[in-house]
């Protein structure tokens, strides 16, 4: 990978996002885990300046999972720009907030799979 992804000067950042995970990233990386949905994700997984919660290299997906933080403005924006990043390089996002991980994990697994189905149908556009 090039050098844009999980940068050294960010691994012990990344390396504490992993160990005080949230209660919904442990809940969600449990379900995700292992290839269990067909793909291998990573969790706390470097782009760029950003880092995303979960990110799977095969499909470009990476799966952020949202607090109550994120519904201040000034996160909002930093989502923002973290978004925008993403896209530029043709990263998709799925994203999920912890009550609706908690609360319905194994709605949140069936919208991630169709989610999932819809990246792995070739499109129907000429060669």
């Amino acid at each position: 990978m090039s050098l844009i992804y999980n940068r050294q000067e960010q691994k012990d950042f990344r390396k504490k996002l992993r160990n005080n995970a949230t209660v919904a990233e442990r809940l969600l990386w449990y379900k995700i885990r292992n290839k269990q949905l067909g793909h291998r994700f990573r969790r706390q997984f470097g782009i760029g300046k950003y880092v995303a919660d979960f990110y799977c290299h095969e499909l470009e997906l990476a799966i952020e999972v949202d607090g109550a933080t994120h519904e201040a403005s000034e996160e909002m924006h930093k989502d923002s720009e973290k978004v925008d990043f993403f896209v530029s390089l043709g990263v998709r996002i799925k994203r999920y907030n912890n009550t609706d991980i908690k609360e319905d994990i194994e709605g949140v697994l069936t919208d991630l799979l169709e989610y999932i189905k819809m990246l792995e149908t070739p499109s129907n556009s000429p060669l």
